[in-house]
């Protein structure tokens, strides 16, 4: 598996300046961006040795859908501006390696595209200042095939970041036309967004579960699930929203402890040893945003599958060194706190 740093460099090395920054960036100062990864080297594998490890199966399910293994695609956006085919690739790339897909509601494809290629998918969506817009989206993924609908709770606004970027946002086609068509505030994230909205994204989407993603604290978490979500996601935005939050790798214990629902977590996985710590530490599985981005860029739908081809494997090597043959063996024992 290639190095995060190294898939970087590459990355970097092929992107225009200001749509590298932009991927790259984090909000105000980055000190939640740069704690991520390292927050993760915080937990000590202990290994449960010896152990028959001949056979090692990473497969895993998320809301009933059997997939690969527990490492799956988190939802960016623009993705054409690092690759021309963008999130039909990494689609195709999710599909192949048996990865679930996140699409982003600020995608530079359309869902008709994406759709065509994806495997089990899932949208991200915000709750839009034009509601009726907000529902459109919804309902068209829904009807699409999308099996799950991931509410973004934590960007009301959108931060201030810390590098200066710029990037053509009219490449590619959004996921819907009415977002190529708009350019008013009506189209940007609605800063009275409640738990009443978790309801009211499941009505719209005919049954489809709401995952909320952007839980950081045990009571919120519980407070959505009472409120309808049948999941929730340990993320800040991968720093680029509030700077100075807890870092996902330190705030996921209390929030799997709050629960007895599937909780996914994002935020500095960049080894399969981290994906482990993250299911020892009581996530269902981890996803992943940059890395995917910088594969994309390096060497589109090859670049994407690699790279989750290569975090199954590390995942497999790491359950194996210790002693682990399923994902339902990795437990809190497994990890200890430096």
């Amino acid at each position: 598996m290639i190095s995060h740093l190294d898939l970087v460099e590459e990355a970097r090395a092929i992107l225009p300046e200001g749509v590298f920054q932009y991927v790259a960036t984090g909000a105000g100062v980055e000190e939640t961006l740069t704690a991520a990864a390292p927050a993760w080297q915080q937990y000590y594998l202990r290994p449960r040795l010896p152990r028959d490890v001949t056979a090692v199966d990473t497969s895993t399910t998320l809301l009933g859908t059997k997939v690969s293994g527990p490492v799956h695609v988190a939802p960016t956006g623009f993705q054409r501006i690092v690759h021309p085919d963008g999130e039909t690739a990494t689609a195709k790339a999710a599909n192949e390696t048996g990865s679930l897909l996140v699409l982003s509601s600020r995608s530079t494809s359309s869902l008709e595209e994406v759709s065509a290629v994806a495997g089990p998918w899932w949208l991200q969506a915000y709750v839009l200042r034009d509601r009726d817009l907000t529902a459109e989206i919804v309902r068209r993924a829904a009807a699409a095939g999308a099996q799950a609908v991931v509410l973004t709770v934590h960007t009301p606004h959108v931060a201030r970041k810390a590098r200066s970027y710029e990037f053509d946002t009219s490449v590619g086609s959004p996921i819907i036309p009415e977002l190529a068509t708009r350019d008013d505030l009506g189209v940007w994230q609605a800063p009275d967004v409640t738990l009443e909205d978790i309801q009211w994204l499941a009505g719209l989407s005919g049954g489809v579960p709401v995952v909320v993603k952007g839980i950081l604290r045990g009571d919120d978490a519980r407070a959505c699930i009472d409120a309808g979500a049948q999941a929730v996601w340990v993320s800040n935005h991968g720093g680029r929203q509030l700077d100075g939050a807890i870092p996902s790798a330190i705030a996921l214990s209390e929030v799997v402890e709050a629960i007895d629902e599937e909780v996914y977590v994002d935020g500095g996985i960049r080894t399969g040893r981290d994906v482990v710590r993250a299911l020892a530490l009581g996530a269902r599985a981890a996803f992943v945003g940059r890395p995917v981005v910088w594969a994309l860029a390096v060497g589109g739908a090859d670049g994407v599958r690699d790279l989750l081809n290569g975090f199954r494997e590390d995942v497999e090597e790491t359950m194996a060194l210790t002693g682990c043959t399923s994902i339902d063996e990795i437990g809190p024992d497994l990890v200890t706190r430096s």
